[in-house]
């Protein structure tokens, strides 16, 4: 059986290798769609694991009082309703009279997104982001703190003049030395480095290392716009006890605005995790997008390749008659010319698939991405290809093998 299999193989190459122009074409079309199928997929894989890291740490015991629940919609061409800003004077007032057990409540708002930040002769380039935030922002955020400590109770009441800071800051003006006790300065103002945070790298252009947070109380004395909208993160120790800490938040917020039984809320409420469903059920459509693609250029690739098949069998009809005449049979004229599209089909598929997986990486390296390697979509870019080669092999294998040996000798 094996020698068989062997020399049947052999005999496969010999002919792909005797038409070469023909099978790079139909090798690169199949490659086309492959490609499109795993390049797309490697994509949207590596956002999926970019959110889901940035969210990962906030787990799914945390929710934000905001704004807005969603985005803005329009409705039939009426003005979206416009919700107040979260002010100072509401999330203290929150603060104080949640009560929730197991809670604990960051307040954080930013001061600006273009600062300054000076040591010495150094200075940030590009500029960065400027938080005033409580004593709860850095856990309930999700962050870590790499070198150095937190702020304490004592930092936010007292409106110490510490800074803890992003990592691209450590590296930029403090580059090369202990930051910690160094002095930095913004605005004018001097603060003493207490702690380094974890490198979070960028998402969607946004550098989360290039920020520096400082005490809330410390951040409104720099800060004075007016129309300033705060934020407010609500992390539960039970996740067992989220839906009624959310129903309270409600509760507790609706009566700091005001509102009375009858009155929708006019701020949103959201989950982590919701944040990430929503993301996640717009992916879907990118990944309907690469099927969709992929899908159509396959189509015409298994055209081409039963085409080329079919040509390929009239072109050696002598050849199969001289085999039938030594004593080949049927099965053994079909495998050969079915073993011929297997390969044509695995060499695209190899091809697409590598290419694929380069496309995916460059893509997410210029984003700043979280690649790995898109091991389904490689599986699946597979099984099509041997798909697509059954379908497409099927027909000119079975009218090989159906020929009569006499006529084929006869031909030409």
């Amino acid at each position: 059986m094996f020698p068989l299999f062997k020399e049947n193989f052999r005999i496969a190459f010999f002919s792909i290798k005797s038409q070469v122009l023909r099978t790079v074409l139909t090798v690169m079309i199949i490659a086309i769609g492959i490609t499109a199928l795993v390049g797309i997929l490697s994509a949207v894989s590596a956002l999926e694991n970019t959110i889901t890291s940035d969210f990962a740490s906030m787990g799914t015991n945390t929710f934000n009082l905001q704004r807005y629940d969603s985005q803005i919609r329009v409705n039939g061409g009426e003005r979206e309703k416009i919700n107040p800003i979260i002010s100072y004077r509401e999330v203290k007032e929150f603060r104080d009279n949640y009560e929730f057990p197991q809670t604990q409540v960051s307040i954080s708002f930013t001061g600006t997104s273009r600062a300054e930040l000076r040591h010495e002769s150094e200075k940030t380039d590009p500029e960065a982001s400027v938080l005033g935030v409580n004593e709860n922002y850095v856990s309930n955020s999700g962050l870590s703190v790499e070198e150095g400590r937190d702020f304490s109770i004592f930092d936010i009441e007292n409106n110490n003049n510490v800074a803890i800071i992003g990592a691209d800051v450590k590296n930029g003006i403090l580059e090369g030395m202990n930051p910690l006790d160094k002095i930095i300065s913004i605005r004018g103002v001097k603060f003493r480095v207490i702690g380094v945070l974890e490198s979070k790298g960028s998402t969607f252009g946004n550098n989360q290392d290039l920020r520096v947070l400082i005490p809330l109380q410390v951040a409104r004395s720099m800060f004075t716009n007016s129309n300033i909208n705060y934020n407010v993160s609500v992390r539960v120790e039970d996740q067992e006890m989220l839906e009624g800490a959310q129903d309270e938040a409600i509760i507790t917020f609706r009566n700091v605005r005001g509102l009375n039984p009858v009155e929708e809320n006019n701020f949103g409420i959201a989950k982590s995790d919701d944040l990430l469903n929503r993301i996640f059920s717009i992916t879907q459509y990118l990944n309907i997008a690469a099927w969709v693609i992929s899908i159509i250029t396959i189509f015409g690739s298994s055209i081409a390749l039963m085409n080329i098949m079919l040509v390929s069998v009239s072109e050696r009809t002598r050849e199969i008659g001289v085999r039938k005449a030594l004593g080949a049979k049927k099965n053994t004229i079909a495998f050969q010319f079915f073993m011929e599209t297997l390969i044509i089909g695995q060499m695209g598929g190899i091809i697409g698939i590598i290419l694929g997986i380069l496309i995916g990486l460059a893509v997410s390296t210029s984003v700043g991405f979280d690649f790995t390697t898109p091991w389904m979509a490689i599986i699946w870019a597979t099984a099509i290809t041997i798909i697509v080669a059954v379908l497409a092999g099927s027909y000119p294998a079975a009218k090989a093998a159906k020929q009569d040996p006499i006529e084929s000798l006869r031909y030409e």
